[in-house]
């Protein structure tokens, strides 16, 4: 069975990054020797993806002209950002007559060493609107913002903006959604706003990841992960 289709939410400005991203978006900055974005897709391949949507925005036209229409087996479509900024879930919502009833989302700077299609049948099994992929956090990459039942295998809670003493758990960037699930809060351009309210209704399944993730948003972050990437190729 091949993996459900994938969402890359890839339109965003990258200004922490300052002067790199002045004339290349930050999902095809080099790392590794490679555009960073066919890094993830890479992965996704080798787990059975075939087709992907990637929503772009800032130099979104480069984007598109440097991955074109097909990497390592996947169909890829580029969707483009209406003006202003949509937001995560504003960015989805246009693109779902191309993703179908239920698709993985995650970010275009961002990789995530996790078995992509056990997560798809996990929110297959599970019955529920979404799922979140989490990781066991206690603080050490950054806030951590859920709560996580593991054994019931259900996300409790989840808040970005103001998360509680109680939750030991981080938004590991991997998500599996369906149409239902963006209906939940269907004035939310966040897609956090989202995955808040899908916990609130015990509609938020969970899948713990156990590798941590890397992610390119600061200069610090993009060094790391071209380091560790470089040490895998050689």
């Amino acid at each position: 069975m091949s993996l459900a289709p994938a969402c890359i939410l890839a339109g965003g400005l990258g200004t922490r990054l300052g002067a790199a991203v002045a004339d290349t978006p930050k999902p095809i900055l080099p790392v590794a020797g490679e555009p960073f974005l066919v890094h993830p897709l890479r992965l996704l391949a080798e787990h059975g993806a075939t087709r992907a949507v990637i929503c772009v925005g800032y130099l979104g036209e480069k984007v598109e002209a440097t991955l074109g229409p097909e990497r390592f087996g996947i169909e890829l479509r580029y969707a483009y950002d209406p003006p202003g900024l949509a937001g995560t879930a504003g960015a989805i919502r246009p693109v779902l007559d191309l993703l179908g009833d239920r698709f993985l989302l995650l970010y275009g700077d961002t990789y995530l060493r996790v078995d992509y299609g056990a997560v798809d049948r996990a929110h297959r099994a599970s019955g529920r609107a979404a799922l979140m992929t989490v990781l066991r956090n206690e603080g050490r990459w950054d806030a951590s913002n859920a709560r996580f039942d593991a054994e019931r295998e259900v996300v409790m809670a989840y808040d970005k903006r103001a998360p509680t003493a109680d939750m030991a758990w981080i938004d590991y960037g991997l998500g599996v959604l369906t149409p239902e699930a963006l209906a939940v809060a269907p004035r939310a351009d966040d897609l956090a706003e989202v995955y808040g309210e899908l916990a609130r209704r015990g509609e938020l399944a969970g899948y713990e990841a156990t590798e941590r993730f890397y992610e390119i948003g600061t200069p610090a972050a993009l060094a790391e992960a071209d380091a560790f990437l470089v040490a895998g190729a050689v």
